[in-house]
């Protein structure tokens, strides 16, 4: 199904769609403040992509873009997105929305880090993302999974 995934756009509207999701916290609430601090509706870049079944927001990520020398993931060392936040509600799970928001990212065309949420490994694993392998042991205090071309190809 080819689903249109769009970014979304910073104002009230958006606002009150994130609250129907669980994992609603702090990156939403700065989004509040920056629109009380008299931002123009609709201006503010947004990291939030989205997927509207009608006009209700039925799933979201958050996307974006972290420079090479923040790296710990990827050898070599290269830009590539944290994807965070995919959520789809409860009544449109297993549609295939949080697929095209997963498909979306990856036509970006650069690798992709995520932190699975509990009971989500299996999606992502099921996308093609693998565990983050570390060297000498390090443990960051997470349980990142990766995705690139790279990895697809193997």
């Amino acid at each position: 199904m080819g689903y249109k995934v769009e970014k979304l756009k910073v104002n009230y509207k958006t606002l009150e769609e994130f609250k129907k999701f669980k994992e609603y916290g702090l990156q939403e609430l700065s989004m509040v403040e920056d629109l009380e601090a008299n931002i123009i509706e609709n201006d503010s870049e947004s990291p939030f992509y989205g997927i509207y079944f009608g006009d209700k927001l039925v799933a979201r990520m958050s996307l974006y873009q972290v420079d090479a020398k923040y790296n710990r993931y990827f050898v070599p060392p290269c830009d590539y997105l944290e994807l965070w936040k995919l959520e789809v509600l409860p009544d449109y799970q297993h549609k295939g929305y949080g697929s095209a928001l997963v498909a979306f990212a990856k036509n970006i065309g650069l690798p992709i880090k995520t932190n699975p949420r509990v009971n989500s490994r299996e999606f992502w694993i099921h996308m093609g993302f693998q565990p983050v392998e570390y060297d000498l042991g390090r443990d960051f205090g997470e349980n990142p999974l990766i995705w690139s071309t790279d990895l697809e190809k193997e």
